[in-house]
């Protein structure tokens, strides 16, 4: 949840300040659409208007409105994916694709996270390889596909 925290670098590397030498570091990230289209960027943007009212308001009622948004928003747009990927098309290009793998428990609690919450920062990949290089890690590898920024890293050895 580093995306969450105001200094995601100092985050970053206060948490790497307890791992011993040669330890692991998995962090996932937003990422910043750097490789998705410009339609793709467009409709996060609008979706992001619409987080900052829902993450202002008491808790119930931001959980009943996401988890409405994850039945609404998050599952015909997994099942949707679900049925291209069982036809043999490519879903890459589907918003919330990745959930046609998770179950709807999973699609409320994202959907929570996503807009639940009051702050949300976004980072390319150079950017994310750049913090976890200053906090210590090296070795620093990317998952190449969704979700993006799944990254690990080692503590340097001293």
């Amino acid at each position: 949840m580093l995306h969450h925290i105001p200094d995601t670098a100092q985050a970053l590397r206060d948490a790497v300040t307890k791992l011993k030498p040669g330890a692991p570091f998995l962090t996932y990230l937003y990422y910043a659409f750097d490789q998705r289209p410009a339609w793709f960027r467009a409709t996060w943007k609008a979706s992001d208007t619409v987080r900052r009212g829902i993450s202002k308001l008491p808790i119930g009622p931001r959980k009943a409105i996401t988890s409405m948004i994850a039945a609404t928003v998050y599952w015909p747009a997994a099942k949707v994916a679900t049925v291209v990927d069982r036809l043999g098309g490519n879903v890459d290009a589907i918003p919330l694709s990745s959930y046609r793998k998770y179950s709807f428990y999973t699609m409320r609690t994202d959907a929570l996270d996503r807009f639940g919450t009051r702050l949300e920062q976004r980072f390319t990949k150079a950017q994310i390889q750049a913090m976890m290089e200053a906090a210590g890690l090296e070795d620093v590898r990317f998952r190449d596909g969704v979700p993006y920024w799944v990254a690990i890293g080692t503590k340097k050895r001293m």
